[in-house]
Parts: structure tokens; C-alpha cells; sequence
């Protein structure tokens, strides 16, 4: 079957077996950012935008993307670049392996709430699966992001250690 989607801004037509799923096609066309987890759409590693809204690459039929427009990390990096040091500095980054369907879901969550509470961050994260980090840096590190872009003066990127910031409101000082 013949499908035309457009990858990261770029058109592109290609003929493909009808079973193949979203996540194979981004993988085809070097988009290496989309990992490969579950393949059940339980994890979130595969991660990507369809006109706009995340959805699980490894769920998508094909399909259902041709004639449609979809972002992997490697489309939304200087929008991603916004935050991601603040993960890298606050140790939400741990492996790495988790990261690009956070990032990707993080985009989607700011394009929607620009100004999210956590509890609203956690629930649109939820189907995010990390196994190093405990979800707290994660929460940490776009919590101070977003305080970041409310005051004036910057916040100390690095995270405290052993846990003792754990259930502590991040708010600048």
C-alpha cells in the first residue's frame, strides 16, 4: 500500500506493507528517537505527535497516519530545548531511554496547559514508564522550568540529594 505522510515537516511517500504500524515507519525514515518497548502501548517509549496530540507509535496502524502530519523528537528538538535542560541538570535523564516519549508528551502537554498544575502533569504523564528515576525528577525538573519562565531571577538547576526534595513544593526562593 502507497501512504504519504509528512514526517518532521517533510512530505514523504512510500509504499508499505499494510500491517506495518506508525512506529516502523518512523524508524524507516531514521527517526531513531521513537524507541521500541513494550510494542503493547503500555510504556510510552514510542511516543510521537499525529496532528498535534501524542499517540503510541507501536499502536497506530499505518493506515491511520497516511495524509496526516506527525512529529517524533527529532521534528520538535528547539521546542524540546526549552525544558530539556532542566531535566539533564536535575537528573530526569538518568538512562535516556525514556526520555524522547517524555519529551514528546511534554510538548503536547504545554502546547495544551501552558501553565499545568502537578497533579495535571503527572496524570498526562502517566503512561510514561521510567524505571530509573521514580518520576519525581521528572516532575521536579518541569515544575522548576515553569517557575523558571515566571520569575524573574533563575532557579538552582541542581537537585538536592538522597530524596530530600521529595514532596517539597518547588517554588523559587
Amino acid at each position: 500500500m502507497e501512504v504519504t505522510i509528512t514526517l518532521n515537516g517533510k512530505k514523504i511517500t512510500d509504499s508499505v506493507d499494510a500491517d506495518m504500524v506508525l512506529f516502523d515507519f518512523c524508524r524507516k525514515h531514521k527517526c531513531f528517537s521513537v524507541k521500541r518497548g513494550c510494542e503493547t502501548g503500555n510504556c510510552g517509549l514510542c511516543s510521537v505527535l499525529l496532528d498535534g496530540k501524542p499517540v503510541l507509535s507501536c499502536s497506530v496502524p499505518i493506515g491511520r497516519a497516511s495524509g496526516r502530519k506527525v512529529d517524533t523528537l527529532e521534528g520538535l528538538q528547539e521546542e524540546a530545548k526549552k525544558f530539556s535542560d532542566f531535566f539533564a541538570a536535575q537528573g530526569a535523564d538518568q538512562c535516556g531511554f525514556c526520555n524522547p516519549g517524555y519529551i514528546v508528551n511534554i510538548v503536547a502537554l504545554l502546547r495544551e496547559n501552558p501553565d499545568p498544575t502537578d497533579e495535571e502533569i503527572l496524570e498526562y504523564l502517566s503512561g510514561n514508564l521510567c524505571r530509573c528515576t521514580g518520576y519525581q525528577s521528572q516532575l521536579r525538573s518541569l515544575r522548576n522550568y515553569l517557575n523558571s519562565k515566571k520569575e524573574a531571577a533563575p532557579l538552582d538547576l541542581e537537585a538536592e540529594v538522597y530524596g530530600a526534595d521529595i514532596g517539597r513544593e518547588w517554588k523559587h526562593e
